[in-house]
């Protein structure tokens, strides 16, 4: 025993640490050594043992308790066998955390396995189909008002022949005799077992001796189907909706997976948005914005009357309450902003010509008619002065 390291040490962990801390030291450090990295390697192969052995003592309340009160003399007072304290119990180690599952994590480490779509101990395990994805355009009225719409997708789906078996009518798959239906085989790498996939049957099994002649024992078929899709009011581009089981089938009796569906607002010739905000540009003259008037503008809702005061600016913005998008998911509307735009006279005849040039002598004996003129030219004049 005097040569043992300390399994603390082994571990690299305090002794005070949490179990937690052990699973995650224990993890790291076995797929550093596992032989499978290190093939051929003596001593990665030794460390892989001793790491291992630490863990199935620390990692178990009883033999942890008993290590910190005997240290490796608690051996001797378990029930014999191979590990520490009566054995490793099929890599289990009695009251302890499950190796199974945590190697099966660090053999998805190593052999890029595991994860999601992984497989259990029992062999086959059901998978998700794939999420699906498509693009729905929609005009300006209907983000406003909502719709209906019927769209066409393409996509794996359960075959009606063979309901998804896989195999013909009459018949059905057949336990694979390589792995014995538990979709993965195991050998000895090293000291240790490791089980993959079973290559016959590709981890399903099953083979298929009669294949339906429909999906040629694939279970699925391509087909095209029309969904019915409701575009709620305020919606925007770029935002989803999704259609729970409208994606591709599943693997094994699997769930289908998701259809998501990315909407495109197309532009209108008039309105613009900013979130529940509809924005426009109306144009008014010179006379309309220095005498005031009232516009009729449009909006979703139709056209509603506006007064423009006397002595408006261009780009001036004006707000109307309420008359803009509906708040997707809640109540109430955005406004519409609405920027007027003065419009300067491409062509005058004579007589405006005439009118305009008296006015602009009356103007000049006003000093407050053009403010902003004014003031311009006052700071320009004492700059240069």
């Amino acid at each position: 025993m005097a040569d043992k390291r300390d399994y603390y040490e082994v571990l690299g962990v305090a002794r005070g640490a949490s179990a937690d801390e052990v699973k995650k030291a224990f993890r790291k450090l076995a797929v550093q050594y596992h032989p499978d990295k290190n093939p051929g390697d003596k001593k990665s192969e030794d460390k892989f043992k001793e790491v291992n052995e630490a863990y199935e003592t620390l990692s178990d309340d009883k033999k942890r308790k008993m290590y910190d009160q005997f240290g490796h003399a608690a051996s001797n007072m378990g029930g014999g066998g191979q590990g520490p304290f009566g054995g490793f119990e099929g890599f289990g180690g009695a009251g302890g955390a499950s190796m199974n599952d945590i190697f099966g994590d660090i053999f998805g480490d190593i052999f890029g396995g595991g994860g999601r779509g992984g497989r259990g101990r029992g062999g086959r395990r059901a998978r998700t189909g794939a999420d699906l994805e498509t693009q729905v355009d929609i005009t300006f009225e209907e983000a406003f008002k909502g719709a209906e719409k019927v769209i066409t997708v393409n996509k794996h789906a359960e075959c009606d022949t063979c309901h998804g078996s896989g195999a013909k009518p009459g018949t059905k798959p057949e336990t694979c005799k390589t792995c014995q239906g538990r979709g993965e085989v195991t050998f000895q790498q090293g000291f240790f077992a490791v089980s993959r996939p079973c290559t016959q049957c590709h981890g399903t099994g099953q083979t298929i001796a009669n294949p339906c002649g429909t999906c040629r024992g694939q279970g699925k078929v391509r087909k095209s189907s029309q969904l019915s899709v409701t575009v709620p009011a305020g919606i925007d581009t770029g935002q989803r909706l999704k259609l729970t089981d409208e994606g591709e089938a599943g693997e094994q009796g699997g769930p289908s997976g998701d259809l998501y569906i990315v909407i495109n607002v197309l532009e209108h010739d008039f309105f613009r948005r900013d979130g529940a905000e509809v924005i426009c540009d109306v144009p008014i003259t010179f006379v309309q914005a220095a005498l005031g008037s009232t516009l009729d503008v449009p909006t979703l809702d139709g056209k509603v009357e506006m007064k423009i005061p006397s002595g408006t600016q261009s780009h001036k913005i004006f707000r109307l309450k309420g008359k803009g998008l509906p708040h997707l998911g809640r109540g109430g509307r955005g406004d519409q902003l609405v920027r007027v735009m003065i419009e300067v006279p491409s062509k005058l005849n004579a007589e405006q010509a005439d009118a305009l040039r008296k006015f602009d002598e009356l103007s000049q004996k006003d000093t407050k008619a053009h403010p902003l003129h004014n003031g311009f030219f006052e700071r320009v004049r004492r700059i240069f002065e």
